[in-house]
């Protein structure tokens, strides 16, 4: 982890009810250090500002290639977009009269950051909810994160962050959770191996954090909520559910959040220019419905753990 690495947000996004309790803003920082196959938010999983483009908003007029100096773009390509020759300049996206193109990420100040989110504040009041720091991984950038925590808990607002659990403890203890309300952190996969091979890495960092971040919450300190994605015929399946469950049972955790799968996540990869292999199934091209949500749910249930 760079402790310089500049935080790059891809989108701050309003009145959602899907990242904790009540009406939240959704902070969404871009770079991630796992490398999951499926990610919900590809555009979130490099660090750098990245170009977009969407082939059903496009217009066909032609101005961005006449632009791009780099002879990036070409109506041949199935991509439209070659990515070994962009060099990121993003006139192509600013002169774009349609969208069809457009910059993904880019540097916010905190003052302008907390003014956007502080608008919200009366919603935040009324129901419950407050800010959410989501991704890609907020904690990649954890040494830079204070000086915009301590501005939103200035403002009194509630502050919740979703991670995937792979970072130092101690320099997260030090530098975001006193300014934390709670944490949401998802736990994919329990076999060390296959979470090698669908996420990059091992989850044994993970793992142990969470233990760790458990016990404080026992002691007083931030409550966490483990989420399990649900991802058919890889994170979705009797062996992994039933091992999660086990482990949670013998962390003591008796409650735990399901997240049903869907198939957006391949349309948002192929606007950046990534093709995922072995996604082939057609099962991967359906939301999950309801029986299959609690088919999984079942089996946290008869755990003792509460969904």
């Amino acid at each position: 982890m760079n402790p310089d690495l500049t935080p790059v947000i891809f989108e701050i996004k309003g009145n959602s009810l899907d990242d904790g309790p009540g009406i939240r803003s959704v902070i969404f920082f871009k770079g991630c250090p796992l490398d999951c196959t499926w990610c919900h938010n590809p555009e979130g999983k490099r660090t750098e500002p990245e170009l977009a483009f969407d082939a059903a908003a496009c217009v066909g007029c032609d101005t961005c290639i006449g632009i791009c100096e780099k002879k990036a773009l070409d109506r041949k390509n199935p991509l439209f977009v070659d990515r070994e020759r962009c060099d990121r300049c993003f006139q192509c996206a600013e002169s774009c009269p349609s969208g069809a193109l457009d910059r993904i990420g880019r540097e916010w100040p905190v003052a302008e950051i907390v003014r956007m989110i502080a608008r919200d504040k009366p919603f935040f009041t009324t129901s419950g909810g407050g800010v959410t720091l989501s991704g890609g991984e907020p904690t990649l950038f954890m040494d830079r994160l204070p000086p915009l925590l301590s501005a939103l808990k200035a403002e009194g607002i509630h502050i919740l962050l979703e991670t995937c659990g792979l970072f130092s403890l101690d320099r997260f203890d030090r530098t975001v959770y006193p300014y934390l309300d709670m944490i949401y952190m998802d736990i994919k996969l329990i076999d060390p191996v296959m979470h090698r091979r669908y996420c990059g890495v091992s989850n044994e960092m993970i793992l142990r954090n969470f233990e760790a971040l458990h016990e404080q919450s026992k002691q007083g300190g931030v409550p966490i909520l483990p989420r399990i994605p649900l991802i058919p015929e890889i994170t979705a399946t009797a062996p992994n559910l039933t091992g999660i469950a086990e482990w949670l049972g013998k962390t003591g955790v008796d409650r735990a959040a399901l997240m049903a799968y869907h198939p957006l996540w391949r349309e948002k990869e192929q606007k950046i220019g990534r093709r995922t292999t072995g996604f082939s199934d057609p099962v991967f091209d359906r939301f999950m419905g309801p029986e299959g949500v609690e088919k999984c749910r079942r089996i946290f249930t008869d755990a003792g753990i509460m969904v």
